[in-house]
């Protein structure tokens, strides 16, 4: 359990990361029928056109970060409304249950890392996933030390001890793999601090650094608690880290829903790209209810700095083979077991038709 000091801001961290959010619209109910009119009555003018019923989608997140504004914007916004679906959201806490939730059926729709559809493939299991939008193209994590350094240097990592995400979980890898690519020698990464409890263990002195994304990172920092060290997803590059993941027995059965909640993203990055600080900080409070709106303003301003949601929302090939090369070199995947084929557990035939008529 996590043990933290009475700050604002750790109490804040405790509650961003543990939120199961169910923030999705309620249905519309149908209007009441007109009582009919007598035979001799005038006719009576039509009624206006009853809304149809919103259809709900179960919908897991795999944590709650600024890192996927897109979404909340599309939910806070109503773009979800205006393409008819009601999104009922969890969190998860994690990919794993992300892709369990969708394996039991108590998820419709996923926001996981894309490697959850190649384990799950290769695991010749009943169900197979499928990833059919490409959310985030870079790692969202952001490396903060404990002591204020003039200049980072990934050197400064060694010898010393990194608070950091589960073993197989996309930002531990990323950050494994940059520790390969700079030959940084003996780093102790604590990769059992479960995600919830990873600030209250370095606050309470615990790690050398942590790796965090927003709006902790900034949190952290605004309570003098760490000094921002370097931007993980900037120093690694282009990375296909976080993705809209259905069974593909849900994606067969419900193309159009599939559509309507990608259309619905695809118009929150369109705003996002567009809005005000102003106009997306209030935008996305509700999700974040206690983070000062300076906060929140710094965490879009470095998520959008470092082209972390791409124009295109699609996973090329080029991305695909990126992240499957990233598994086989945390041997989290098996050389024999890479997917030649993309389009077993990939379908961007939906992200291709955003924006066209007769959706």
């Amino acid at each position: 359990m996590m043990i933290l000091k009475k700050t604002a801001c750790l109490t804040l961290t405790a509650v961003l990361l543990t939120l199961a959010a169910g923030c999705g619209s309620a249905p519309v109910p149908a209007a009441s029928p007109a009582n009919g009119a007598s035979s001799t009555a005038p006719a009576p003018k039509p009624e206006p056109k009853k809304d149809e019923p919103l259809k709900t989608v179960k919908f897991s997140e795999v944590i709650r970060s600024i890192f996927y504004a897109p979404h909340y914007v599309a939910m806070q916004k109503g773009f979800f409304k205006e393409e008819g679906l009601n999104v009922d959201m969890n969190t998860a806490q994690g990919s794993d249950k992300g892709a369990a939730a969708l394996i039991a059926g108590v998820a419709d729709i996923s926001l996981v890392g894309p490697e959850t559809a190649i384990y799950i493939y290769n695991q010749k299991g009943d169900k197979t996933l499928k990833i059919f939008h490409q959310l985030t193209m870079k790692d969202g994590s952001f490396l903060l030390s404990r002591n204020k350094a003039d200049a980072f240097k990934w050197s400064d990592l060694e010898g010393k001890s990194v608070i950091g995400w589960r073993p197989g979980s996309a930002p531990q890898m990323v950050l494994n793999n940059k520790l390969l690519q700079e030959k940084v020698g003996k780093v102790d990464v604590v990769t059992n601090i479960a995600s919830t409890a990873m600030a209250g263990a370095f606050t309470s002195g615990k790690g050398d650094y942590i790796q965090v994304f927003e709006p902790i990172a900034s949190a952290l920092e605004k309570e003098g608690k760490a000094y921002y060290a370097t931007s993980v997803g900037q120093a690694f590059g282009a990375f296909p880290e976080t993705s809209y993941v259905a069974t593909s027995d849900y994606i067969k059965n419900n193309p159009e829903t599939v559509q309507k909640f990608v259309n619905a993203v695809a118009k929150g990055a369109k705003w996002l790209s567009n809005a005000s600080p102003d106009e997306i900080a209030e935008a996305l409070t509700p999700f974040f209810e206690g983070t000062p709106k300076d906060v929140i303003i710094q965490s879009i301003d470095r998520y959008k700095k470092q082209d972390t949601w791409p124009a295109v929302p699609e996973l090329t090939a080029d991305q695909f083979e990126t992240l499957q090369k990233v598994l086989i070199d945390n041997g989290v995947l098996k050389p024999e077991q890479k997917i030649a084929d993309m389009s077993t557990v990939v379908d961007m035939s939906f992200v291709k038709n955003i924006g066209k008529a007769g959706k």
